[in-house]
């Protein structure tokens, strides 16, 4: 597809290196020299300097043979205007925006979203995708991440190997015997900060970080059998109360009643709006830095703390407080810590500041994008290793070439790992003699190198 990306800010670059490496013809428009060349350098993708609201911008960036335009500048309005702009100069047919501003997404004022008034097909909201991302994680404890797939039938847990684990240098066939009504199947290893598709014969290893494809139903029971046996958080405490820390809150109010949330929040008319709004959320108007402040909040209870304000080092600092007010290690360990870094960088912090997980807004705002990218009946796509692999759901239609074929006569690449099948409500893990069917839904692993056949296997249109 020709794709155009308005933007060259982490995100857009990020976006244009995994869908140029697809094999997509990608431009980038950015008003900074410096980002744009810093891509031209980079990326095997055209790169122009201009403003991207322009019609002679995008005009120059072939607008006209455009498939998708993805709109990712700094600038909400600017997003907007871009793509009415795509829409009624140059009739492109999909337009992708990212809008972070609450107010805009609020839903009386949505119906504003259309061809006859404003023309975007999909929008992007980073602060509540990351508000739902933190929310599956505190659901899945014990797992690094909990991705929903298949009307949220099935799920794909991240799970990190401890030494609580009784399956260490266990080959993944003798799991399946020792298990075998566990409706689970792992896809993918990361050991040594390599990525492995495991065979049969392979074991699990101290310290692997694995993703296991599951039925739903059976969360905790796969959690048990990989060493995690961890509660989900009741005493929940978020420093930050910007637009994630106030999406967050209000998720949990819905979804765990049996909460107890607080927010600290510096800025004092924030903190007023957000107790106006949270009903069962306590709100302290305060520096989350400040000790006084922290012992205010019952820092030492809380089981659970996520660092969320829009500073890094703000919620490095956080976190280093949190081990400094626990009681002893053990009492460290109960606790589970999250910090929000926009810094790539700093990630490497993590094991020594005891931080629990680190949350990339820019990985949560790429992964929403690319599932709207690919062809065909795919329906969700989340990225692993920085979009080196995607796990992905699609459905097999009529014209599928998978129909009546068994899995191990598909002919399906190697860098491709079926994980699980939705047929009639009901979850499979699929063997090697598995019969495809119309109408399945299919959630599996794919390296990028191999989205192009996947795209071919599920087409049924050319966006």
């Amino acid at each position: 597809m020709n794709i155009i990306i308005c933007g060259a800010g982490r995100v857009g670059f990020t976006i244009a290196k995994q869908l140029s490496e697809q094999g997509h013809s990608i431009t980038v428009i950015d008003q900074s020299s410096e980002d744009i060349q810093k891509i031209d350098e980079a990326l095997d993708v055209k790169a122009i300097v201009g403003k991207a609201t322009y019609p002679s911008i995008l005009e120059k960036a072939d607008a006209s043979e455009a498939d998708m335009i993805i709109a990712v500048t700094r600038n909400d309005e600017i997003n907007m205007v871009i793509c009415q702009i795509a829409f009624s100069i140059f009739n492109i047919p999909k337009k992708i925006a990212r809008i972070r501003s609450q107010d805009y997404l609020n839903p009386k004022f949505t119906r504003v979203y259309n061809k006859e008034n404003l023309p975007i097909d999909v929008i992007i909201s980073p602060e509540l995708e990351i508000a739902k991302s933190i929310q599956r994680k505190l659901e899945a404890p014990g797992a690094l991440d909990s991705v929903p797939f298949a009307d949220n039938k099935i799920k794909l847990l991240e799970i990190l190997i401890n030494e609580d684990c009784k399956l260490i240098n266990i080959k993944l066939n003798d799991l399946t015997k020792k298990y075998p009504n566990l409706d689970a199947n792992i896809i993918g290893i990361i050991r040594d900060d390599k990525f492995l598709i495991p065979k049969k014969n392979d074991d699990i290893k101290y310290n692997d970080k694995i993703y296991v494809i599951i039925n739903s139903s059976q969360m905790a029971e796969t959690l048990e059998v990989f060493g995690h046996t961890e509660k989900i958080s009741k005493k929940i405490l978020i420093v930050g109360g910007g637009n994630i820390g106030f999406n967050l809150a209000k998720n949990l109010e819905e979804s765990l009643d049996s909460s107890r949330v607080k927010i600290i929040e510096k800025n004092k008319d924030r903190s007023e709006y957000l107790a106006s709004e949270l009903n069962n959320t306590i709100v302290l108007n305060g520096n989350g830095l400040d000790e006084e402040v922290l012992v205010e909040a019952n820092l030492e209870e809380a089981e659970t703390v996520l660092a969320l304000t829009n500073d890094d080092e703000d919620n490095l600092m956080v976190s280093v407080l949190v081990e400094k007010f626990a009681k002893d290690e053990k009492n460290i360990d109960d606790k589970r810590t999250m910090a929000l870094i926009n810094k790539p960088n700093y990630s490497l912090l993590q094991k020594s500041l005891k931080i629990d997980d680190i949350i990339d807004p820019r990985m949560n705002t790429v992964s929403s994008i690319l599932k709207h990218i690919h062809k065909g009946t795919i329906e969700t796509a989340y990225t692993i290793m920085n979009g080196e692999y995607e796990v992905i759901e699609a459905e097999i239609i009529e014209t599928s070439e998978l129909i009546n074929k068994e899995l191990k006569n598909s002919n399906l690449p190697e860098e491709i790992r079926i994980g699980a099948i939705l047929r009639d409500k009901k979850v499979i893990i699929p063997r090697s003699d598995f019969v495809f069917e119309k109408d399945d839904t299919v959630v599996f692993l794919a390296k990028k190198d191999s989205i192009s056949v996947v795209e071919n296997i599920f087409r049924i249109s050319s966006i």
